[in-house]
């Protein structure tokens, strides 16, 4: 972990030592693991959440958590739940995201980009408990923080504590990805768009904080890194094999595919110095933006005989929350004028900027995981590792619309079911921290039926 947060605020509501018995009496360790499991085999490549749209959704009815729906398409569904809000109290959302790592599924891409060692993982698709500790990448990105805040919100209504503040329970499409870009167009490939973003905006919340549900390693952070992906194209002129004469300097060769030599090599150094010049360090966390080459398309494979006139390279890279793009787009020029070649351009293919709370609004957040944080681990809360707040997360969406919000829960990767229970117990005590405690006996607004059938 990173530094430790420096917490002078105090928690909105002070939990109890009573409380805090009662719920962790009634978080189940074996449920939990069971839930994040069965989520977790769930396939849901981005575009095919809907499947886990809908468990989430049955499981939030079962439980009485009076749950709904919105969404852009109805095959990508967030799913909100709710618990509590009888009472004068500040309202708390937590949020994962559906969708999972995976490759695309469609033949000619996955070829093109992956080992096929790697396409046959069964970690993508796949999740299991061994040796105590349990397998999978939708467990860690976002299976098992969405399973602890999913449990954690049983826990406080099973201990009989009805929270004054409303405690949103959100599950969104599309927080990996895809990104709409040249013939990948419209609303299919839509992705950060329909989730958290379009939630905020249609979903019915209205939130004075949130948590983004993510693996942190029990650290926190209340900023994250955007990114930029740039298309750098190289013109060039097309030339009949057998007539082509060599140059001796590959910047001269009217192939453009021959001059990506120097160029990768000078954005290579470019992005060796990209991370410190742009270092973010602020009370809440350290972005250390990086970029990468993600993808280069040239010419036609089975249209040959004269080369190609143009090659694109498509560079990724991170902003943090104090970058524009535009900044990155001068540096790339910049760099590109230096050559001596035909002629060039650069486009921004998609644009996320980094945001990050402001640190006095986001105080008593912080102060209900710094003490939840205490009570569970029996250590201080830190500053999450700086990877985490060098990504995007879907604080971001929060912290860009001016409410306060957090990415902090379990460790990311092979945790234990006792993991999970410990940031179910972390989520649950700062959710009554936030929301503070209803009178007895006051009606829980979740159980109100609003909303009618199931949707699905």
């Amino acid at each position: 972990m990173s530094d430790p947060l420096n917490i002078e605020t105090k928690a909105p509501y002070q939990v109890t030592e009573e409380e805090r018995a009662a719920i962790a009496a009634a978080i189940d360790e074996d449920e939990l693991c069971k839930l994040a499991l069965e989520l977790g085999n769930i396939p849901s490549p981005s575009r095919s959440e809907a499947a886990a749209s809908q468990y989430v959704f049955d499981w939030m009815q079962r439980e009485g958590f009076n749950p709904r729906t919105t969404g852009a398409t109805p095959e990508r569904q967030n799913v909100i739940g709710e618990y509590g809000g009888s009472a004068e109290g500040a309202n708390l959302l937590f949020t994962a995201h559906l969708d999972t790592e995976s490759p695309t599924y469609e033949p000619d891409l996955d070829n093109a980009k992956y080992r096929p060692e790697t396409l046959s993982n069964r970690e993508w698709l796949e999740c299991w408990l061994e040796d105590g500790k349990l397998f999978g990448y939708p467990i860690a990105n976002d299976r098992g923080p969405m399973s602890c805040f999913m449990i954690a919100a049983k826990a406080l209504r099973k201990s009989g504590i009805p929270l004054a503040g409303k405690l949103y329970l959100t599950a969104c499409p599309g927080e990996i990805g895809p990104e709409p870009i040249e013939d990948r167009k419209g609303v299919d490939y839509l992705g950060k768009d329909i989730g958290a973003h379009y939630l905020f905006h249609h979903g019915g919340v209205a939130p004075d904080y949130a948590i983004a549900a993510e693996g942190c390693d029990f650290g926190l952070t209340w900023q994250g890194c955007g990114y930029v992906v740039f298309r750098i194209r190289i013109f060039g002129q097309g030339v009949f094999t057998p007539i082509l004469d060599y140059p001796g300097d590959p910047l001269k060769h009217p192939n453009p595919i021959y001059r990506l030599g120097p160029i990768i090599d000078a954005l290579h150094d470019w992005g060796m110095t990209y991370p410190e010049r742009h270092r973010y360090e602020s009370a809440g966390g350290v972005s250390i933006p990086k970029t990468q080459i993600d993808s280069i398309k040239a010419g036609i494979p089975y249209s040959f005989g004269t080369g190609t006139e143009v090659v694109s390279i498509y560079l990724e890279a991170g902003l943090t929350p104090r970058q524009k793009a535009a900044d990155v787009e001068h540096e790339l020029a910049a760099l590109m004028r230096q050559f001596d070649i035909e002629g060039f351009d650069i486009e921004p293919m998609v644009v996320r900027h980094g945001f990050e709370a402001n640190a006095q609004d986001v105080a008593p957040l912080v102060a209900a995981v710094a003490d939840a944080t205490e009570f569970t681990l029996g250590e201080k809360l830190q500053r999450a590792n700086p990877v985490y707040s060098s990504m995007w997360r879907d604080q971001n969406v929060f912290n860009m619309h001016r409410i306060p919000a957090v990415t902090t829960g379990m460790p990311r990767w092979r945790p234990t079911p006792a993991d999970l229970a410990k940031s179910a117990l972390i989520y649950a005590l700062t959710a009554l921290s936030i929301c503070g405690r209803a009178p007895d006996g006051a009606e829980n607004a979740a159980y109100k039926p609003v909303y009618g059938d199931n949707p699905f």
